[in-house]
């Protein structure tokens, strides 16, 4: 790593098999890779971010390839994907943004690739315990309705007041019985 100090990965699968009675097959699974880090700029403001800025190149290739192995897929069956961070206290919603946007998306996207669609983003600051919603979409169309979707994620543990948790989440399908916005084109959703 670039400097900076990980104290824990944690991977997360879900996997949805029933939907409100209804079987899903082939069941539906989503894994969240996180990362717990040291925040270099906690307590304290920095004009430039370079840190995690390398940081977010690091952590962009290492979880979406850790998503990938816990999911047991190769980049050809990565269907979406997203990022989120959660700040601790003592830091700011920059610093998501830093470890998220200047350099993360490359190394993601060269991973679960080919992968030209938008990465969607969520960042907040909060405690220990802190749940957020990881965004998600279709890697190759941002347009694609059946992938428009999120996956909750918290640590019991994460984000101490001078951490961050950085988070990338992949699918391997759609939403559960997806049957929302077949059809629609990009078209039909602008003239709304």
């Amino acid at each position: 790593m670039s400097g900076i100090s990980i104290r824990k990965i944690v991977t997360i699968i879900e996997e949805t098999r029933t939907e409100i009675g209804q079987p899903v097959d082939p069941p539906t699974r989503q894994c969240a890779a996180v990362a717990v880090i040291k925040n270099p700029y906690a307590g304290r403001y920095s004009k430039d971010l370079p840190e995690l800025e390398a940081a977010g190149a690091e952590l962009g290739d290492l979880l979406g390839r850790r998503a990938m192995e816990a999911l047991g897929i190769g980049a050809d069956q990565v269907q979406s994907f997203g990022k989120a961070a959660i700040v601790g206290e003592n830091g700011e919603k920059e610093h998501a943004a830093a470890c998220m946007h200047p350099t993360m998306g490359k190394p993601l996207r060269a991973a679960v690739g080919p992968a030209p669609s938008i990465i969607p983003s969520a960042k907040k600051i909060g405690g220990t315990g802190t749940t957020i919603d990881c965004p998600l979409h279709h890697k190759e169309d941002v347009w694609t309705f059946s992938h428009f979707d999120a996956m909750e994620v918290s640590l019991p543990d994460a984000p101490r007041a001078d951490e961050i948790v950085v988070i990338i989440a992949i699918t391997d399908s759609g939403r559960p019985l997806h049957r929302v916005g077949e059809g629609v084109s990009v078209a039909d959703v602008m003239s709304d």
